[in-house]
């Protein structure tokens, strides 16, 4: 190796610094996602709160001196029956249907436009979900 292709820093530190700094960038990651993990926690008793609060007092939207929050409610639609999914989707040809899950917003598309032709196997669920913005 002649001098001018040597590395400044001999690679064996290279190596040694790189490994140092792979471990303190795993433990940080490891701390953060733990400190996420409580916060989300938290975050999650907060929005049950604010949706008992919009029950309780029989609203939809709250104004505050700190933010606006309100509810929504989101719904979720799947299938416990695959075959019987796919033969319903190949007979009705409605392929718009599927993403190897249901496609969210085309199914409510779907049983909006025909409410009388349910598809086999399908589960909807319901939930009030809290959107909180700052002011």
């Amino acid at each position: 190796m002649t001098e001018e292709s040597k590395p400044a820093v001999p690679v064996e530190k290279l190596v040694k610094v790189y490994l140092k700094m792979n471990t303190t960038l795993s433990e940080k990651k490891a701390a953060f996602e733990a400190e996420e993990k409580a916060l989300k926690e938290q975050m999650a008793k907060v929005k049950a709160a604010l949706l008992d609060y919009c029950k309780e007092q029989n609203v939809e939207s709250v104004r505050t001196g700190e933010g606006l929050f309100y509810r929504g409610v989101a719904t979720r639609y799947w299938t416990g029956d695959w075959e019987s999914m796919g033969k319903f989707v190949v007979e009705n040809n409605v392929p718009e249907l599927l993403e190897k899950r249901l496609h969210q917003g085309n199914m409510k598309q779907f049983l909006e436009a025909r409410p009388d032709l349910l598809p086999p196997g399908l589960n909807v669920d319901r939930e009030y979900t809290i959107t909180v913005r700052r002011k």
